[in-house]
């Protein structure tokens, strides 16, 4: 049975706590939001006793829960006593940047009914401070934007988790059935030499030798999958810089059954399996 490591995130409101969890969960933490404190030890004890090895929990607790100044202490005193490895990641900003912050957003301050934002985060200031001193680490925000702040908490926590292989999904698909909306990157096949219009190939897909043959015989056709990977070499690490854990790539023909079938099986193919987890997807392969 594995024993699982604790993140316990917390701080100032506005400070950047739910990218901090976020950029845990991309890293395989499991994660759980404005969890009640006094819920928190029967949450473990239920992801000890699961079939999964879950092995590192973020939780983020914060003022939301208005019991939570009473109860957090005790409850990470608890979770240290039955040998849990807990730590507390305390994030905060000026107060400057805080109400820049939820000017920006419109969103009200959760100690609602102050006079202004400034008092509202200088009155939290003061009633956090008791679990600012108790805090593993302190991390100020008021110079990090999100991905900043994502890739720096990811750099922290990284030794925690196996080394991260970020998701491709690659995706053939039909025009005349839509765009995949999940798509970061389109392309366009339709110009290439249509295996529809060759009777016998009309009925098979591209997942028959005899189209992919086909397909690949043009030097338009290899001309392109050069130049898609030129471009995915270049463009993914960048994406992976920015913190995205997947993405996807997406190829469309008419109906999505025989040329960006062929393309997308190619441009898996040749995309190294060690720095990504590649999953190639045939959306509307099997529609008429």
């Amino acid at each position: 049975m594995i024993t699982p490591r604790i993140v316990i995130i917390t701080g100032l409101s506005g400070s950047g706590k739910s990218t901090a969890l976020k950029a845990l969960e991309d890293i395989g933490f499991y994660c759980v939001d404005n969890l009640p404190p006094m819920l928190v030890q029967k949450f473990i004890e239920l992801c000890m006793q699961s079939n999964c090895e879950i092995s590192k929990i973020a939780l983020l607790l914060d003022i939301r829960e208005r019991e939570f100044l009473k109860e957090i202490p005790a409850t990470i005193e608890s979770l240290k006593k039955e040998g849990y490895p807990t730590e507390i990641l305390f994030l905060e900003a000026s107060d400057e940047d805080l109400i820049k912050r939820y000017s920006e957003t419109r969103r009200p301050h959760p100690l609602s009914g102050h006079e202004s934002p400034l008092s509202a985060i200088r009155e939290e200031r003061i009633m956090m401070k008791p679990l600012r001193e108790k805090a593993d680490r302190i991390i100020d925000t008021t110079s990090l934007n999100v991905h900043q702040l994502k890739s720096f908490i990811q750099s922290l926590y990284s030794k925690w988790s196996p080394s991260k292989i970020i998701r491709l999904n690659i995706v053939s698909f039909g025009y005349k059935y839509g765009i995949p909306l999940e798509a970061d990157l389109v392309f366009d096949v339709r110009f290439l030499p249509n295996p529809y219009f060759i009777e016998e190939l009309k009925a098979a897909s591209g997942q028959d030798r005899r189209v992919a043959d086909y397909i690949l015989r043009w030097s338009e056709t290899c001309t392109f999958i050069k130049k898609i990977k030129d471009l995915l070499d270049f463009l993914l690490p960048l994406y992976e810089k920015e913190g995205k854990s997947y993405i996807t790539v997406a190829f469309g023909c008419t109906g999505g059954k025989h040329r960006s079938v062929v393309i997308a099986n190619e441009v898996g193919r040749l995309i190294n399996p060690e720095k990504f987890k590649i999953n190639v997807i045939h959306r509307d392969i099997d529609k008429e």
